[in-house]
């Protein structure tokens, strides 16, 4: 079985970093992908663009998406992974510094999983994605493949 991989969509180097380093604090160590943006994302969902030719079968354990991506917005992603059969049942995680309220609802109407905020202190941040990455990685049982 290939290792699980996570797809992290987010354009700020920073926040990428904190992310990664976070998840291999917590001993997470497969394989992440970033996308910068949500068109490069999408590519690489559907192994399109930049990424033709690449194994969709081989689909995101789980996805990490920030909303205000460049591009192509963060609540576009999410509803066209879960309009397409082949990704809609890909987990999603919203990890954002959004505190509106309307991006929270709207991404749960869209099918996000989770919705959580970006605590802008690196401990509080490094526990939050830390505790993501050992629920969906390692608890969170996957829809069996047919």
């Amino acid at each position: 079985m290939a290792e699980k991989l996570i797809l992290l969509v987010e354009d700020n180097d920073d926040d990428e970093e904190l992310t990664t380093r976070a998840l291999r604090q917590a001993r997470i160590a497969n394989e992440i992908i970033v996308a910068r943006d949500g068109k490069e994302a999408l590519d690489y969902l559907f192994g399109e663009g930049a990424h033709a030719g690449r194994d969709v079968t081989r689909a995101p354990a789980v996805v990490l998406l920030d909303l205000k991506l460049p591009k192509v917005s963060g609540l576009e992603v999410l509803q066209r992974l879960r309009a397409d059969p082949r990704t809609k049942l890909i987990p999603v995680v919203v990890l954002t510094s959004s505190s509106e309220d309307e991006d929270m609802l709207k991404s749960y109407q869209f099918g996000a999983n989770s919705y959580v905020r970006k605590p802008v202190e690196f401990s509080a941040f490094a526990s939050a994605v830390s505790q993501l990455g050992v629920y969906w990685l390692l608890l969170n049982q996957e829809v069996p493949q047919h």
